[in-house]
């Protein structure tokens, strides 16, 4: 779409060619471009209206699919391929002159152009210049232009802190354009006043899909409060936990300094409810954990958004086959090279070592049984997020078939015995020493498998897949309100909203309380959320980051080797044929070595934005640099 409120000057060249043709015609040189729209007209027209506003929604990129990933910045994973500026962040090596990596939907100038965007809507559809046409109503435009202003200015808040709250289109001739940054609770007081108002004008609207809603406005309102809420934007709380914080003297535009946390989470649990009480999601109110199969199934519908599990998305980026979009790409960026794919965003054992066990105790490499068999009897939900050794998959491409005609991950090194009848180890089609683009394979041994469609006619590297991204989802509500309760000390509606979740999963109640239960809940939403953008943004608000994000990215080393007369001519994962030994280790620190200082709890301001605007403090940490 062009963007209809750029004014464009045709090239000198060919405005001297139109004149030669047309000599001294008025009427040519008064004509409008063909192409273009005068942005006065924009707000005469609903359909045009219409146009710009949904314009706006491109400022959320490829929602969190883009080929590097947020969770590769976390204990979720690792992104496979050095020297892209995720390695930047993982190692606190971020400055205001080489940030690192983040996300194309959080760069500071875009972000800050479809604000502006936001402030033209809000500001030309105040009062309509074009009576209601259908389903073109000018407060639901504008309902929609409040929304995604909050949800702009939540994602720099999340990121840098208190930034400048610019709630108005500015004009050209104005006298300073410089502008300070508004404190921490100046900019979540903004942005829960945006979210009201965009619920307001939404109010019973049906919208349709990937589009924002009243309830939308609900969500992002509870995930800003819970945010809030947080330990580390509290500064008696962080002064405790971070050296660095307590001597920062501009506390508030990272937190609060004074008022009270309880009533901040309190808060934060009334707008939690408000959307628990909607009774939406999936698959909730049983009574009983259902079977391990089940919870499984049930957690794959909800990342493929089918089978009834697209009831969880509040408000999602869609992706049609008929456009090619970086999101419909998750398969062929992900996938495993034996696959032909790219292996980008692949699961670390931190994450792996963090799913229970089936009966709720906690997984334990020093307990000989689980280190025997260290996937079997896990939380079902890892089975739908993670592909490991023996997972069976999509039939493999006609180069491979011959040597993995079961469609399993091989990420371990395996004995064969060849046509001479000798043993000889050989190297699964999934790893780095695949006879099939060894350059694409995982370093930690595993795959991701969540928000892959496991459709075997789609061939990832070469066909785009239509799984939406979620942005916002029922049960991140649903886990926001537990928190809260937690922390207000309601531990028995937190159980009882905790065990829903765990029994759609096929995971057994819990019972526990205080500093265990709080800890439960966070493994929880875990491994509920994994790979959705939240463990980044979690492990920073609780400043649990030095043990979390900066531990050392682990991987698995599998080796199987033939029992006792066993003759195996082509691999397949076979505990009757193999003893399997299984290793974990650490990620060679030449390809990653993580390390966490605590000025990675917010990010730097680019220098180029200091350099532009002299009013611009700078986050701690960096101020010297």
């Amino acid at each position: 779409m062009k963007n209809m409120n750029k004014l464009k000057i045709l090239a000198l060249g060919t405005v001297v060619a139109m004149f030669a043709v047309t000599g001294c015609n008025d009427d040519f040189v008064s004509t409008k471009p063909l192409n273009e729209v005068p942005s006065e007209d924009v707000w005469k027209d609903p359909g045009l209206s219409q146009a710009f506003v949904t314009d706006i929604y491109n400022g959320l990129g490829n929602g969190g699919f883009d080929e590097q990933m947020l969770a590769s910045l976390t204990d979720e994973a690792m992104f496979t391929h050095p020297g892209r500026g995720i390695n930047t962040i993982t190692e606190s090596r971020s400055n205001p002159a080489d940030i690192g990596w983040v996300n194309n939907t959080l760069n500071w100038t875009s972000m800050y152009q479809r604000i502006r965007a936001c402030n033209l809507a809000i500001e030309n559809l105040e009062t309509p210049q074009f009576e209601n046409t259908g389903q073109i109503q000018a407060s639901v435009l504008q309902g929609e232009a409040y929304f995604m202003r909050a949800y702009f200015y939540h994602q720099l808040l999340r990121y840098y802190g208190g930034v400048p709250i610019v709630d108005r289109s500015y004009k050209l001739g104005e006298t300073d354009y410089t502008i300070a940054r508004n404190t921490f609770a100046e900019c979540v007081d903004f942005i829960v006043a945006d979210c009201d108002k965009a619920a307001q004008l939404l109010d019973d609207k049906t919208m349709p899909s990937g589009r924002t809603s009243e309830t939308a406005a609900l969500a992002l309102k509870a995930r800003v409060l819970l945010y809030a809420a947080s330990d580390l934007h509290d500064q008696a709380k962080a002064a405790t936990k971070s050296t660095l914080l307590s001597s920062f003297q501009n506390y508030d535009l990272l937190g609060y300094s004074s008022g009270s946390q309880t009533e901040r989470w309190q808060k934060a649990k009334d707008a939690a409810k408000a959307v628990v009480d909607l009774g939406l999601g999936y698959s909730f109110n049983l009574a009983a954990p259902v079977s391990a199969t089940e919870g499984t199934a049930n957690y794959a519908n909800i990342a493929l958004a089918k089978n009834g599990g697209e009831r969880e998305l509040i408000f999602a980026r869609y992706f049609i086959n008929a456009k090619d979009e970086g999101g419909a790409w998750v398969g062929r960026n992900n996938g495993p090279n034996g696959y032909h794919n790219w292996a980008g965003n692949t699961p670390i054992q931190n994450l792996v070592d963090d799913y229970e066990m089936m009966d709720g105790t906690a997984f334990d490499w020093d307990n000989p049984d689980h280190a025997a068999a260290p996937y079997t009897d896990r939380d079902p939900r890892m089975d739908a997020t993670i592909l490991r050794d023996g997972s069976p998959w999509k039939p493999r491409t006609a180069d491979a078939a011959g040597k993995d005609p079961y469609n399993e991950i091989q990420t371990g090194q395996y004995q064969i015995v060849n046509s001479s009848g000798s043993v000889v180890s050989y190297f699964g089609l999934d790893t780095r020493q695949s006879s099939i683009e060894d350059w694409n394979g995982t370093r930690t041994g595993y795959y991701m498998k969540k928000f892959i469609d496991p459709n075997p006619a789609i061939v990832d590297q070469n066909t785009r897949q239509q799984i939406p991204w979620p942005f916002l989802r029922y049960t991140e509500a649903v886990l926001n309100y537990i928190e809260a309760c937690i922390e207000l000390g309601e531990e028995a509606e937190a159980i009882t909203w905790l065990n829903q979740i765990r029994f759609r999963a096929g995971m057994p109640a819990v019972v526990d309380a205080g500093a265990v239960l709080r800890d439960r809940y966070r493994n929880e939403r875990r491994v509920e959320l994994a790979y959705e953008e939240h463990r980044y943004h979690d492990a920073r608000r609780w400043m649990i980051a030095s043990e979390t994000l900066g531990q050392k990215a682990g991987r698995i080393s599998i080796t199987a080797t033939l029992k006792a007369g066993k003759d195996v001519k082509i691999y397949r994962y076979d505990p009757d044929n193999y003893n399997y030994k299984y290793e974990p280790l650490d990620i060679d620190p030449g390809i990653e070595n993580r390390l966490w200082l605590d000025k990675m709890y917010f990010l730097p301001i680019h220098r180029d934005e200091i350099n532009r605007n002299d009013k611009l403090d700078q986050n701690p940490g960096y101020e010297s640099q």
